[in-house]
């Protein structure tokens, strides 16, 4: 999975210039232009964004460290419910309504582009692709260390005819459950990374290819909190899934550095671009479709429907009120930053 994930990461980035020409955040051909004033909110919002995103991802990963934030407390339930919220509402509110726009733009031929909503069903075959990988890489790893667990038990059964048979195989079953549910939480990490590399990049290109001041300034302020909180869910799936220290560096690095490396691209071809590029608009739609798919999926099952039937919650009145509070305070928020980003 963390090589299939670096292998999206750079495909993406091969296919930016096609995106770009596709991303353009002019109100109108007469919008005031100001390069000058514009490069310097640029260079606010690459810093800005790229602390954000790094503050966001590492709060929850530094569990250990804050023991209040740490997998096993209650507080972190309602930290991945907030989260799960912004997720949920980045792709209902944020993705799939650009998604939706770019591919109804009438600069695309009618037919097809006219005649199906191409954006919804790019979305919901996502989404289903989500739930076939999610599930056939968690049966494949459970599998396979099903495997090496029969192996091992195998050994310990030659010395369970000269000690105790039942406590071995109860410890294998404890050890093959902890395991399952650890491979479970890193598939779903590294899915939902993908997902969020994908509009990450986009909206830095968006961000970056405008010579707006005025469609600079309220973009810098909601995108830094869209990655901060976007950064707290991914953080939190991180942190579950216990990767090693090194695995743990590089998926942060990955998510902190989409926005401001599409900021830079979009610096790199300002003057390039076409908003009203068929093949643009069409690479832009289908991406952002294929995320909102993705996001939506991730939020729904692997975040919702987990953490929301867990025994701990069903059993707590007061953790599931603090959840729901701060899984609709996370949608607010997220859908109240649509008006500016």
């Amino acid at each position: 999975m963390a090589k299939l994930e670096k292998v999206v990461f750079w495909y993406i980035l091969v296919l930016l210039p096609a995106i770009v020409l596709g991303e353009c955040t002019c109100d109108s051909d007469e919008e005031e232009r100001n390069k000058t004033e514009a490069l310097k909110y640029k260079m606010v919002a690459v810093a800005s964004i790229l602390v954000a995103s790094a503050l966001g991802v590492c709060i929850p990963v530094l569990g250990k460290a804050i023991p209040a934030l740490s997998p096993e407390k209650n507080l972190f339930f309602i930290i991945k419910a907030f989260a799960a919220g912004v997720i949920l509402a980045t792709g209902f509110i944020h993705v799939l309504p650009d998604a939706y726009k770019s591919l109804t733009s009438p600069y695309l031929k009618e037919n097809p582009w006219g005649d199906f909503p191409f954006s919804g069903f790019i979305a919901m075959v996502s989404a289903m692709a989500t739930l076939m990988v999610d599930t056939y890489a968690t049966s494949y790893y459970k599998n396979k260390s099903a495997k090496n667990g029969v192996v091992a038990q195998s050994g310990d059964e030659e010395l369970v005819n000269v000690h105790s048979h039942g406590h071995v195989h109860g410890s294998t079953s404890m050890i093959g459950d902890s395991d399952s549910e650890l491979l479970r939480y890193r598939v779903i990490s590294q899915v939902l990374e993908v997902g969020i590399i994908v509009h990450s990049v986009i909206i830095g290109i968006a961000l970056g290819a405008s010579e707006s001041p005025k469609t600079i300034r309220p973009l810098v302020a909601a995108l830094t909190f869209h990655q901060f909180f976007e950064g707290m869910g991914l953080g939190g799936c991180i942190a579950q899934a216990k990767f090693k220290t090194r695995a743990v560096a590089i998926m942060t690095l990955f998510f902190s550095l989409t926005t401001p490396i599409g900021i830079g691209i979009g610096l790199g071809i300002t003057n390039s671009y076409d908003e009203n590029s068929p093949t643009a608009l069409i690479v832009e739609g289908v991406f952002n479709s294929a995320s909102a798919g993705i996001l939506i999926y991730m939020a729904l099952v692997d975040f919702l429907a987990a953490d929301f039937m867990h025994p701990r919650m069903q059993g707590n009145g007061k953790l599931q009120l603090g959840a729901n509070i701060s899984l609709l305070l996370g949608a607010g928020l997220m859908s109240l930053l649509a008006k500016w980003a």
